[in-house]
């Protein structure tokens, strides 16, 4: 694909950008998989739930590295050279996680995934943002998200065929391996495919000219919007750029004051507040939050798939209407909705009594918060989820994008971190209700960051995009 194809170049601009966001897929499935394995896990390796949770929480850990790390290397060796690496990462983790004989070597290929999907959260939609066209980069852009909940949903329903089969994540299923072993191996597949797909897609333009690669530049310019228009496009791209030197990180500082650029600090609060209005406490503890409070567990890995259906649902609005009314009304209406549900989940939990050892929703509160969550999970799939990688991906200037994204994708990964391994402490010291008001006070701040800090980038050229 990196030569002119008998494609429309709207069908070219689709294809590539499905393909990076592959990426964004294995993100999902590398985050979810864990879940079906946490049993096999313990009983493998003998540990005590402290070692579990470590080896849980240590792919976290990864992301925080490479989305570091990968936001500076693309800015040396490529966008798509990175995401090449993370596929490469993605196939080594899946296999030495599933064939691993202790907690040892177990984390080490967790991190070596983790950092994977650190790379890939922010490379697909540098890449994505990189080769569409402004008119329509939102909706390109947010497939990601898309992708993200289907690798999540296809994890967790791969984990529960193969459970099925066996009989139990402990139980052998093939050639003498163990269920939970699959469970990591089934990745090889969508990782393989990622991989060589990625072998037929052409680098980013401005990376290309970042790098004093400007016939190839051209080339691909050419291949995602209209001839008469490339050479306007080249020195649009060239005059972003400083002349004496590439992108490096010490492009963030403001060469007049020392100090960080605005914009950096716009783009650390978008990844923060994210994470700090609590979703991945649904993603990662949701069975676990509907037992605590009543809910049987079939009926609380069912409350799960509702949650999961509704993500994609709120991702396709997204796409519908990011290109339409743009990324800050989203934004803060997706705050203003989150907040308001918040409250309603942390009232209705509020009143839960204590039987027989165990807390209890009466049936209208339970309906209220079950009504409550998934709405919540739709403000969120619909705003801050996509758009919050949307603008990552496309708000920074040509010549900090690497090192912007490099700096904000570490904070989402650390305060991801933070707030996965905060909120089952929460949970014993000022219980749900305390946890989610708390996440309710912090959407409630996002509205007033977003209206306060927060400018628009919907239909700008990445060219116009500014350092304050």
């Amino acid at each position: 694909m990196a030569n002119r194809q008998p494609l429309s170049q709207p069908t070219y601009i689709f294809i590539i950008c499905c393909i990076a966001a592959l990426g964004g897929f294995l993100f999902g499935f590398d985050s979810g998989v864990i879940n079906g394995t946490v049993d096999g896990l313990q009983a493998a390796f003998d540990s005590d739930s402290a070692g579990t949770g470590f080896n849980v929480a240590s792919m976290l850990l990864g992301c925080a590295i490479g989305a570091f790390f990968a936001g500076r290397l693309a800015d040396r060796f490529g966008r798509r050279t990175l995401l090449i690496v993370a596929a490469i990462l993605f196939l080594i983790s899946a296999w030495g996680s599933g064939i691993s004989g202790s907690s040892m070597e177990f984390v080490f290929c967790r991190v070596l995934g983790g950092m994977a999907v650190g790379a890939a959260s922010v490379m697909t939609p540098a890449y994505i943002s990189e080769v569409a066209p402004a008119a329509y980069r939102g909706r390109l852009a947010t497939i990601q998200q898309v992708a993200i909940i289907s690798g999540l949903f296809v994890a967790f329903l791969s984990n529960y065929v193969l459970a099925q089969v066996s009989g139990s994540a402990m139980a052998e299923l093939w050639l003498g391996f163990a269920t939970w072993r699959w469970m990591f191996w089934i990745e090889l597949l969508p990782a393989t495919v990622f991989l060589v797909a990625l072998l037929f897609i052409p680098e980013s333009p401005r990376y290309l000219i970042s790098s004093g690669r400007h016939h190839d530049a051209r080339r691909v310019l050419g291949l995602v919007m209209p001839e008469r228009l490339v050479d306007t496009k080249l020195d649009e791209i060239n005059a972003t750029l400083a002349q004496d030197h590439k992108p490096r990180l010490s492009d963030v500082l403001n060469r007049a004051t020392g100090k960080v650029h605005g914009i950096v600090w716009v783009g650390i609060g978008l990844a923060v507040f994210q994470q700090l209005v609590g979703i991945n406490v649904v993603f990662y503890y949701g069975a676990v939050l509907w037992q605590s409070v009543g809910f049987s567990e079939g009926d609380a890995l069912l409350i799960n798939v509702i949650s999961g259906a509704v993500s994609i649902g709120a991702c396709l609005v997204a796409i519908s209407l990011i290109d339409k009314i743009g990324r800050r009304p989203l934004l803060w209406a997706g705050s203003v909705g989150m907040a308001l549900t918040l409250v309603c989940m942390a009232y209705a939990f509020s009143t839960a009594t204590m039987i027989d050892g165990s807390l209890r929703l009466s049936d209208d509160m339970g309906t209220i918060a079950l009504i409550a969550a998934n709405a919540y999970v739709f403000f969120f799939n619909v705003s801050w989820g996509p758009v919050m990688w949307v603008m990552l991906g496309e708000m920074f200037p040509n010549q900090m994008r690497g090192s912007g994204l490099a700096i904000a994708g570490l904070f989402q990964w650390l305060a991801n971190f933070a707030i996965t391994m905060t909120f089952p402490i929460m949970l014993a010291s000022i219980g749900l209700a305390g946890a989610y008001g708390l996440y309710a006070f912090c959407a409630v701040v996002s509205v007033l960051f977003v209206l306060r800090f927060v400018k628009e980038t919907r239909g700008k050229e990445l060219e116009a995009m500014a350092y304050e």
